[in-house]
């Protein structure tokens, strides 16, 4: 009877420690860009030669998930949405005949019924090794 419920006692337990630990879907998403993407804090090891500056900009509303008794709660877009304006600066890239977007950053602001949002990189073809 002590064992039975030790072993119940358990089961529960691990139970309760696994569903605190969830996994981060977004890094163990590894999308595939048209083109090698930098951060600014990262830089290519091949030499390149710059092409073209880029940007993407725009303003989306508030969700309703991102305000309450008219007070904002959450700001910023999510995961999904900066991959998909990074999408958006790599396909400019790739059209530019690109091989990598080096140094792209992401700014956001908020208004009382808006995010906006930036997203910058520089579009850059790699040189022919010799």
């Amino acid at each position: 009877m002590k064992r039975n419920r030790f072993v119940w006692v358990l089961c529960v337990s691990a139970g309760l420690w696994t569903g605190c630990f969830r996994p981060i879907v977004y890094l163990q998403n590894h999308p595939n860009y048209p083109v090698d993407v930098f951060y600014a804090n990262e830089r290519p090891e091949r030499p390149f030669i710059p092409l073209q500056d880029l940007e993407t900009k725009g303003e989306l509303a508030l969700a309703d998930r991102q305000t309450a008794n008219r007070r904002m709660v959450s700001r910023g877009n999510n995961m999904q949405q900066k991959e998909v304006l990074l999408a958006r600066l790599t396909m400019e890239a790739k059209k530019l005949g690109a091989d990598a977007l080096v140094d792209v950053q992401y700014k956001y602001y908020t208004s009382i019924a808006n995010d906006g949002y930036v997203m910058t990189g520089l579009a850059v073809k790699y040189r022919k090794e010799n």
